[in-house]
């Protein structure tokens, strides 16, 4: 059975630039072959400002759209996040939906897809690091980090320039396979309910 690769794209504001940068990373990790990509956008989830009443790591949620959100970060083996860069910093939408869940993340590899300005979206990229790793999702070093991205749209489809891109699409999705596969293999025995309270949240 293949392993899964949901593709999420963070950005939920009108008139993002996300699915188009996602779109060109979905069709370049579906010619790498190693995963079922499913593309999620985390727009069509609808989660509000975080309103489970009770902690995520019990799993008894209360709300639609947290049982959807749940059900579609459990079914994935893998993660690409497409995301820009807010004020130096994750957009407020990643914080939220990682904060709505916790075991439907653990001992999953991710992959980020950041773009932006002169930065690349990178600022964003690391403090996204720092939070996955608290849900027990593994970042893999490489990335794909889009400068400048505006100059790759044409007619309002981002177009990759093959020779700069060849090589990240590579690390976009090879190093996530390898890690998938060893994670599949440690996961069920691994992620178990936690017996210690790692974090509050009042």
């Amino acid at each position: 059975m293949s392993l899964k690769l949901n593709v999420i794209t963070v950005s939920t504001r009108p008139g993002r630039m996300g699915p188009k940068i996602a779109d060109w990373f979905v069709s370049v990790a579906r010619e790498h072959g190693a995963f079922e990509i499913v593309p999620v956008d985390l727009a069509s989830f609808e989660l509000p400002v975080f309103d489970e009443p009770k902690h995520p790591r019990l799993g008894q949620y209360e709300h639609a759209h947290t049982k959807r959100w749940a059900e579609s970060v459990a079914s994935a083996d893998a993660f690409a996040f497409v995301t820009p860069e807010y004020n130096y910093f994750a957009p407020p939408s990643f914080v939220n939906a990682i904060t709505y869940l916790a075991k439907e993340w653990a001992y999953k590899p991710a992959g980020l897809v950041s773009y932006g300005g002169v930065s690349a979206g990178l600022r964003a990229a690391q403090s996204e690091k720092q939070l996955l790793t608290t849900v027990k999702v593994m970042p893999i070093p490489e990335a794909v980090a889009i400068p400048m991205f505006a100059q790759f749209l044409q007619d309002g489809v981002f177009v990759r320039a093959a020779d700069r891109w060849r090589e990240a699409d590579a690390v976009g999705t090879a190093p996530l396979g390898d890690c998938a596969e060893a994670d599949a293999g440690i996961g069920a025995s691994l992620c178990q309910p936690c017996p210690i309270r790692c974090y509050d949240r009042h």
